[in-house]
């Protein structure tokens, strides 16, 4: 390992993400590399441990980006459940935008979760639902979550 590069990387799901600044303020005070991806324009951080990575219009472009690069010294941020499950394969560390971890004991029961809710939702046609909405206690969740991940990658 070279020295001059932070040991532990945050992959940033970012196009709706609702977490970024406090992936920052997180990542900067362990000396954690964070890498927004996105296919839109985002503002970031000027920081040297902070990337903004803009990937094509192309479907799952992002998605495809962060998998390649997923592993065990990698925590990805993300509400993608099967993003997280590719993730989750290559061995990184997994949290949802409201801090829940995703890992092999979970992602199972989310994938089949999500098949359940797009069938109903499918044979729905009432207004939409949607998940609930993005709470002050999920940040705080979240804070926890990513602090309690870096510290044990840490320890490594």
């Amino acid at each position: 390992m070279n020295d001059d590069r932070p040991y532990v990387t945050i992959l940033v799901d970012a196009d709706a993400c609702p977490v970024k600044e406090e992936v920052y303020r997180v990542a900067l005070r362990h000396g954690a590399a964070v890498k927004v991806v996105s296919n839109s324009l985002f503002r970031v951080p000027d920081h040297p441990l902070v990337a903004r990575v803009l990937v094509g219009d192309a479907f799952d472009a992002a998605d495809d980006w962060i998998a390649a690069l997923a592993n065990p010294r990698t925590v990805v941020i993300t509400g993608d459940i099967l993003l997280a499950e590719r993730c989750l394969k290559a061995g990184a560390q997994v949290l949802a935008h409201n801090g829940r971890p995703f890992d092999a004991g979970s992602i199972g029961t989310a994938i089949a979760t999500r098949a359940i809710m797009a069938d109903l939702r499918a044979g729905f046609d009432g207004p939409g639902g949607g998940p609930p909405p993005f709470a002050k206690a999920d940040r705080s969740r979240f804070l926890q979550s990513l602090d309690r991940v870096l510290v044990s990658l840490a320890r490594g």
